[in-house]
């Protein structure tokens, strides 16, 4: 097993990345404070671990609810059925929420432990490799309305992330390749060697060969887990890992949640970024062309959608959470492995790569 540590004095904790973790509750089951336990996940994940969450919970009083799979149901219905379980398992403050899933449930299951009892704690055990990578790391919890992508949240740190990477022997390919996306995002804004590594072991990862996958985990665990330490409610450094996202957001906003998978909207949003940043003179474009060999390497969509209208995405991307009074702040780069946030982009840049990107035929 291997631990990342995400070092935030007193609500530091563990990330634990290995195989069969689900089966070894003595090395997590110390982050479950209390009596009572509940487990939320979906009804795709749940026939396949829930049982195992739940025998490792022996002793303690727990209950579970499943969701519906998909982004289109992280919504406040669902938040609500969470608190509804809370309430109905007589959940006091040292209760423990368990998000058993990928990045909709985590952020869900986070968001419902936030607000029960003005907080409570919660452990991540992400199913899925985007949420193993980015969503389950960092404490960001939140709900989707129609207007956009989690848009009311609040940041709520797990007591502890619980990584089985055998969990993703059962992950449909499509959504390990949309997890790769966010892979490459580290590699982009702040470790050229990584993208690099990434280049080079490329097949390995699509082969889901154990040793690549652990490391590739580990890494970008440990990039994010350097960053929320220095700056934890994303005041400034921590923007840069929305690389891609203001464009992507965007996308799968308008596109319809669900028509996209959240890393495929950001593999598309982070060339748009790239190829933004070499129209501006800011980086080179022999860089987003690394980009887009790497993410069509990976199987990954590269281009935005033609029945998509630049001018809506422009309108969704106002929206943007890193927006300062209507005025957009995007993520650039400088070259691989070198982000910045830069403001006073002007709407034709935005519209014009928007219009270039789209797909033809």
């Amino acid at each position: 097993m291997t631990t990342v540590d995400v070092a935030l004095g007193a609500r530091s904790y563990p990330i634990h990345i290995g195989p069969g973790l689900l089966d070894e509750p003595s090395r997590w089951r110390d982050a479950i404070g209390g009596h009572h336990v509940l487990v939320v996940s979906n009804a795709t994940v749940a026939p396949l671990y829930l049982a195992r969450i739940e025998a490792a919970l022996g002793g303690l009083q727990h209950a579970s609810v499943v969701l519906p799979d998909g982004e289109q149901h992280k919504t406040f219905d669902h938040v609500a059925r969470v608190l509804d379980a809370l309430a109905g398992l007589g959940a006091s403050r040292d209760a423990t929420v368990v998000a058993l899933g990928g990045g909709v449930i985590g952020d869900l299951a986070g968001f419902a432990a936030a607000c029960w009892m003005r907080g409570i704690a919660f452990v991540q055990v992400p199913t899925t490799l985007l949420a193993m990578v980015d969503s389950s790391v960092g404490g960001k919890t939140g709900v989707n309305l129609p207007a956009g992508k989690n848009l009311v949240g609040a940041f709520h740190q797990p007591r502890a992330v619980v990584i089985d990477t055998a969990t993703l022997d059962t992950l449909p390919p499509r959504e390990y390749l949309a997890g790769l996306a966010e892979v490459v995002k580290y590699g982009a804004i702040g470790d050229a060697a990584f993208f690099t590594w990434l280049e080079d072991h490329a097949g390995a990862l699509l082969a889901r060969e154990p040793a690549a996958v652990i490391r590739a985990i580990a890494e970008s665990c440990r990039y994010k887990a350097g960053v929320v330490a220095r700056d934890e409610r994303e005041d400034g450094e921590r923007a840069l890992l929305n690389f891609g996202h203001t464009f992507g957001h965007a996308i799968e906003s308008e596109a319809g949640y669900g028509t996209f998978l959240h890393g495929e909207a950001v593999g598309i949003g982070m060339l748009l970024a790239a190829r933004l940043s070499a129209d501006l003179d800011r980086a080179p474009a022999a860089d987003a062309d690394r980009l887009e060999r790497l993410l069509e390497r990976l199987g990954l969509p590269t281009h935005v959608p033609a029945d998509l209208d630049a001018e809506a995405l422009l309108a969704r991307m106002r929206l943007d959470k890193k927006a300062v009074s209507g005025h957009l702040r995007l993520i650039l780069w400088r070259a691989l492995g070198a982000a910045d946030i830069v403001g006073g982009v002007a709407d034709e840049a935005i519209l014009d790569v928007l219009r270039r990107g789209r797909t033809t035929g």
